[in-house]
């Protein structure tokens, strides 16, 4: 991290500053403020497990969509971003833009070969804009939630068979910017997913209402199987040629050779209103 040092500056205009420069700043400036209070208001009335509108959740989005790395003054050449080297396995930065009890904004930085484990999102809908790079994401919805979702692991050499539940395969693709925003829900549109950088990355990310451990909306990690891993227990039947598509999810610790580290924002500030 840099240190600031004082610089001189002439009375009555911006040192090293271009008209052109201020403008852009000024046009990212309000491109940042337009995200916190869109989202103010699409997430007004919401709580966990509460889903905005069809509107609200249209408005959010039209937001995200024409937003790229520029407005929060990233660039893929920044430290964030770099490769490691000699098998150093991928540092993620989390960049902090905002948090309430109603929603949060922040960005993942992920360098080559960065990966953000398989997780979920308890009662939460999440909007991800893709900044820039190329990503692989897959995701999984839960099938069901009683017994017949469940199942034991079969193999003989376990001590402890896992219970696991089933899980059905909603998005397995890669995404390069630009690209649309991708939006989760608490029981759909793949409210457990796992992001793999093709490239460097940048990943907005829109929670509502934010992680919280007392309110019980803890990070859980899985781990995916196929699905003909494990022994089907009950009523469960899935077609041989669809069974590529769903998966058996077993919960985890946070994996330890996952490391996520704060860094201050340094882009267009938010103005609280």
């Amino acid at each position: 991290m840099g240190i600031e040092r004082n610089v001189s500056k002439p009375k009555g205009k911006v040192y090293g500053e271009s008209k052109k420069n201020r403008r852009k700043q000024k046009k990212t400036t309000v491109v940042v403020q337009k995200l916190y209070e869109t989202c103010k208001e699409v997430f007004s009335d919401c709580g966990p497990g509460v889903v905005p509108s069809p509107d609200k959740v249209e408005r959010l989005k039209v937001v995200l969509d024409s937003m790229t790395e520029v407005d929060v003054g990233l660039r893929p050449d920044m430290t964030f971003f770099k490769a490691t080297t000699g098998g150093e396995i991928p540092r993620i930065t989390y960049l902090h833009l905002y948090a309430c009890e109603k929603f949060s904004i922040g960005i993942f930085c992920l360098p080559p070969t960065g990966v953000i484990p398989l997780h979920n999102h308890p009662g939460m809908t999440v909007f991800s804009k893709l900044l820039f790079g190329t990503m692989h994401i897959k995701s999984y919805d839960w099938v069901g939630n009683g017994p017949d979702a469940m199942a034991l692991n079969a193999d003989p050499l376990e001590e402890h068979p896992s219970r696991v539940r089933l899980a059905k395969v909603k998005v397995d693709s890669e995404f390069t910017a630009p690209c649309n925003t991708s939006i989760l829900y608490p029981a759909d549109g793949g409210n457990m997913h796992c992001f793999k950088a093709r490239t460097p990355c940048a990943v907005l990310d829109v929670l509502g209402p934010p992680y919280c451990d007392p309110e019980g909306r803890h990070c859980q990690y899985y781990m995916d199987f196929p699905f003909t891993r494990f022994s089907v227990v009950n009523s469960i039947s899935v077609p041989v040629e669809e069974r590529d598509g769903y998966a058996w999810l077993e919960e985890r610790d946070r994996p330890k050779d996952v490391t996520v580290v704060g860094e201050v924002y340094s882009g267009p500030k938010i103005v609280e209103k």
